[in-house]
């Protein structure tokens, strides 16, 4: 028996328990790198915690892969794939781009997922029946957009300065065919791609609960999420998602160069 919508609802409300109170809140930061930065709060431990608890009482037979309390029956045929919080850095700097990212599997294919960003009250879910918004503008069917082609489309990403070498080559080519792009915008890029509002979202080095609960999102508003050589994008790593095929072929044309 699968989860649905408002088991999705639950967690997310789990979470939202823990990250909200202390968004904004002058909380403690821990850098879980010895040289260089990589923070975590204790809004992420709390989040995962509370996730972890719901999904171990109703679905105790899955798999669970998370950023913060390590893993759990990979083997499984379903696995649930946990980011907490997507976008420490901007959660810790008091802007609202952070989410809770929550995935599930199905032998390694991801096949439902839930972009929550709690501050706005905007929750993005994805299933087989499509993706829906559901926030302050009401509710609605997600859909992307077709923009046409590349030099008419917005760009997102992370940070450019996380590309280098070839990948920073290839993705400052793209940037410089696009009509805008913008930066820091986290897993919040990848819900405005599945509403329609931006057209196309360029990232590396992403592991896989930076994506699993938003393949479903985009996919299911009809949008395309691969990595950079066209592979499924389950497991991260350098990851394009566009709302059309136009834009995505033309994007792709340059970084496979």
């Amino acid at each position: 028996m699968l989860p649905d919508r408002s088991f999705f609802i639950r967690l997310a409300e789990a979470a939202k328990a823990e990250t909200l109170p202390r968004f904004r809140s002058g909380l403690d930061v821990t850098n879980k790198l010895s040289s260089g930065f990589d923070p975590v709060t204790e809004g992420d431990r709390a989040a995962e915690v509370a996730i972890r608890a719901l999904i171990e009482e109703h679905f105790p037979d899955h798999g669970i892969l998370g950023e913060e309390h390590g893993d759990v029956g990979l083997d499984r045929e379903y696995v649930w794939v946990i980011d907490p919080i997507d976008g420490t850095r901007a959660f810790i700097s008091g802007v609202p781009v952070w989410g809770t990212l929550i995935g599930l599997q199905r032998d390694g294919r991801a096949i439902m997922g839930m972009i929550e960003q709690p501050f706005t009250g905007e929750r993005y879910f994805a299933d087989a029946n499509g993706s829906i918004y559901s926030g302050p503008e009401g509710e609605r069917r997600l859909q992307v957009r077709d923009c046409g082609a590349l030099a008419n489309a917005i760009l997102f990403t992370t940070s450019p300065h996380l590309f280098t070498g070839a990948e920073m080559e290839k993705y400052r080519e793209v940037e410089s065919q696009v009509r805008l792009f913008r930066y820091g915008t986290d897993c919040y890029a990848y819900a405005l791609l599945a509403a329609g509002h931006v057209d196309l979202v360029i990232e590396n080095s992403l592991k896989p609960y930076d994506v699993g609960g938003i393949i479903p999102v985009i996919e299911n508003a009809g949008g395309i999420i691969t990595t950079w050589d066209g592979g499924r994008p389950e497991n991260g790593g350098s990851i394009i998602a566009a709302g059309s095929h136009a834009v995505y072929e033309q994007a792709m044309a340059i970084l496979n160069r």
